[in-house]
């Protein structure tokens, strides 16, 4: 049998950009990102343990469910040091929507679930070409998605059908390995019963505190600083693979922190 892995998809952010929040000043959040947790088969079926393994650092959470936002700062760190020291590749795709706006991707990107397919083409590019480098000799990946509200899972679906038969409109300079990745075998699940979009919640929602400012205009990067040791690679780079902002770096219209937070990963 072929080796076979899955790849857990959760998103932070929303697709919005008609009113992007500006510090303390509230609206649409300035990033969208998808993450991947990537497992193989084998250590898929170990992510539940890994997970309660996790939720037993802190005695007082009953609950199984594993969810970034709730954590207080300290334990978010723990999660991140937890995840750090598993067998767990890690991708992100990392859209700043203030370089939408005047744009000419801003009419498509309007329309909903644009900007969300448009991302997780960048991101399932990356986590193929992934799977089929470490095995050369064939393999599968299953799609695991965490469920979004108003989401149309059939036009993602049609949309990556397009892609595959070469008719997609905006073409890219990548493209999705279609001998790893078989779009019938997608799945969309709730994140409070699998343990694989539960650390997928957490690796996403790690990079969108490094980037997305908040209140008072600070980025937090320390979560994905620790999930470096998870990140896939091409050629032995993080940047463009692991992380990928989108635009390109030289487009994304970051600021200096932000800049060196994306150069880091370029070593």
């Amino acid at each position: 049998m072929l080796p076979q892995y899955t790849a857990y998809i959760d998103e932070a952010g929303d697709e919005g950009f008609g009113k992007l929040a500006a510090g303390p000043v509230g609206g649409q959040s300035r990033w969208l990102i998808l993450g991947a947790c990537l497992v193989s088969r084998e250590n898929d079926l170990k992510l539940p343990t890994w997970r309660n393994q996790v939720i037993s650092r802190f005695p007082k959470k009953k609950s199984r469910d594993l969810h970034f936002r709730d954590l207080k700062h300290e334990q978010k760190i723990v999660v991140c040091q937890e995840i750090s020291g598993l067998p767990i590749g890690a991708a992100v795709a990392m859209s700043h929507k203030v370089t939408i706006p005047g744009s000419r991707y801003e009419e498509t990107f309007k329309k909903e679930g644009y900007l969300y397919n448009y991302l997780l083409r960048w991101l399932l590019e990356r986590v193929t070409h992934a799977c089929a480098t470490k095995s050369p000799g064939g393999c599968s990946l299953k799609i695991v998605f965490s469920r979004r509200a108003n989401s149309d899972y059939n036009s993602m679906r049609e949309y990556l059908a397009l892609m595959r038969d070469g008719k997609e409109v905006m073409p890219s300079a990548r493209s999705i390995n279609w001998k790893v990745l078989d779009i019938d075998q997608i799945a969309v699940e709730n994140h409070s019963k699998w343990a694989g979009l539960q650390i997928a919640d957490c690796i996403t929602s790690a990079f969108f505190n490094a980037v997305e400012p908040n209140v008072y205009g600070n980025y937090e990067p320390t979560y994905a600083n620790l999930l470096r040791p998870n990140l896939i690679k091409r050629r032995g780079i993080a940047l463009d693979c692991g992380v990928t902002p989108v635009p390109s770096l030289a487009k994304a219209a970051l600021d200096a922190m932000q800049s060196g937070f994306f150069q880091s990963f370029a070593k």
